[in-house]
């Protein structure tokens, strides 16, 4: 291979390169943070574990890590059966738990309506 065709074939993939990293149709979302949405409001799920647990008020109904809005009970972490439940003495309106694979259930800070920036 000569000089000439050494360039060409090396601009050849920098471009393919370029090229697809442009695109995005099948790239996963990059949130800045795990949420649950419940009842028209979005919840950041926290660090923090709870124990004192309430009613099941709800589950995911929709999960995906892609980009978008959603409607239902959506989450960006969460698979769908995922259960929502009150946290004995924190209103709703404040804070829900979220309960995890391993049985415990985890935190989630009311942060505002879903959808709205």
């Amino acid at each position: 291979m000569g000089k000439k065709q050494f360039y060409k074939t090396i601009i050849f993939i920098t471009f393919l390169v370029i090229v697809s990293g442009c695109t995005n149709d099948h790239r996963s979302a990059d949130w800045a943070y795990s949420f649950v949405v419940w009842d028209g409001f979005m919840f950041k799920i926290c660090d923090e574990y709870v124990t004192e647990i309430g009613e099941e008020i709800g589950q995911v109904t929709k999960f995906s890590d892609m980009e978008g809005t959603y409607s239902g009970n959506f989450s960006n972490t969460y698979k769908k059966g995922t259960k929502y439940l009150v946290i004995k003495g924190i209103s709703t309106d404040e804070a829900i738990a979220v309960k995890e694979l391993d049985g415990r259930f985890r935190k989630a800070i009311r942060i505002g309506k879903y959808g709205e920036k």
